[in-house]
């Protein structure tokens, strides 16, 4: 069962902008605390940021201040608009329902959907 679809990406110039979208068919979609993650060719899939139910967002340190995650339970979707893209953001996106483990610790607990490849040239 698809749970999450993607899209929004493409291939951009370092310094451009996009901006991601993440459909979800999950039913308690607005209960959920969700996540966008990325995953580069031979690294280890990353969160980048993380909103709650009730709306708190959360970066990783390498995206802080350029990305923004929101979104609107209304449509059941995740937006990550990006910023000031540099060449090392380059990765698949993706998105997720996430499972607080630990103290600032998440992690995903739904199906993976196709993500969405995000290419920034120099």
């Amino acid at each position: 069962q698809v749970q999450f679809v993607e899209s929004g990406g493409g291939l951009v110039q370092a310094g451009g902008s996009l901006r991601l979208s993440c459909v979800s068919s999950v039913i308690t979609f607005s209960s959920e605390d969700m996540g966008w993650y990325r995953q580069a060719p031979g690294n280890q899939r990353e969160l980048v940021a993380s909103i709650s139910l009730r709306g708190s967002t959360n970066y990783a340190d390498s995206v802080k201040g350029r990305f923004t995650i929101s979104r609107n339970n209304a449509k059941k979707t995740v937006y990550l608009q990006m910023n000031s893209l540099k060449p090392e953001d380059t990765a698949v996106y993706h998105c997720n329902k996430l499972r607080t483990v630990g103290p600032g610790t998440q992690i995903a607990r739904g199906s993976w959907g196709q993500g969405t490849q995000v290419t920034v040239s120099s």
